[in-house]
């Protein structure tokens, strides 16, 4: 299949773009349909604000107190003070 540069409209800024043949040929190569919405810049800066990279997002974490050890740490929830709580080394030991 021969994939020919197409010009496109970003839906964010309004801007036309170009779809280049190797980015479609990258697109099809993944299984991806439907072409990009948005220039490479609002793509860019979308995940900048989403405050991803490619990979997973950064969790917030709250600080505790170990309901074993009694020592402060930090967990990716946040403590409700309904269930027990551990630092890491505890929770490797109790789920041991």
């Amino acid at each position: 299949m021969a994939f020919e540069d197409k010009q496109l409209v970003c839906a964010d800024c309004g801007r036309s773009f170009t779809f280049t043949a190797g980015e479609q040929e990258f697109y099809a190569s993944r299984g991806l349909l439907n072409e990009p919405r948005r220039c490479p810049e609002d793509r860019a800066a979308r995940k900048q604000r989403r405050g991803t990279d490619g990979g997973s997002r950064v969790k917030e974490m709250y600080p505790a107190t170990c309901a074993n050890c009694g020592n402060e740490t930090q967990v990716p929830f946040r403590p409700t003070g309904i269930r027990p709580v551990y630092c890491s080394d505890c929770f490797s030991q109790i789920r041991a």
